[in-house]
């Protein structure tokens, strides 16, 4: 049964990495942490979409927040969540190579 658990946590920590932003925002941070206005300025969009986003994955644990002065800092919890998005990537670009040879192929 805890098994079970440990597949739910995992799968809401899934979701939470389900959106282009969050992802984008990930490989961002995964060089060192960020002012929120610097991030937006990267990332462009409006600022309370970019703030809800962030608000889901620090509730998640993906990010860390510190505040100081009149800015939120972020960087991430672990460097291990920017290497499960770089290894997504590599599966990512390796089916896109597989479906580029068939392609070639027809």
């Amino acid at each position: 049964m805890a098994d079970k658990e440990i597949f739910e946590l995992h799968a809401d920590v899934c979701k939470a990495l389900g959106h282009a932003l969050r992802i984008e925002v990930i490989d961002i941070l995964g060089e060192k942490e960020l002012c929120f206005s610097d991030i937006l300025e990267v990332t462009g969009g409006l600022k309370s979409n970019l703030s809800q986003h962030l608000s889901i994955m620090t509730k998640k644990g993906i990010l860390n927040i510190r505040r100081e002065g009149q800015c939120n800092y972020f960087s991430l919890s672990s460097e291990k969540v920017a290497a499960a998005c770089r290894l997504m990537r590599e599966v990512l670009i390796d089916n896109l190579k597989k479906h580029q040879i068939i392609l070639e192929k027809i």
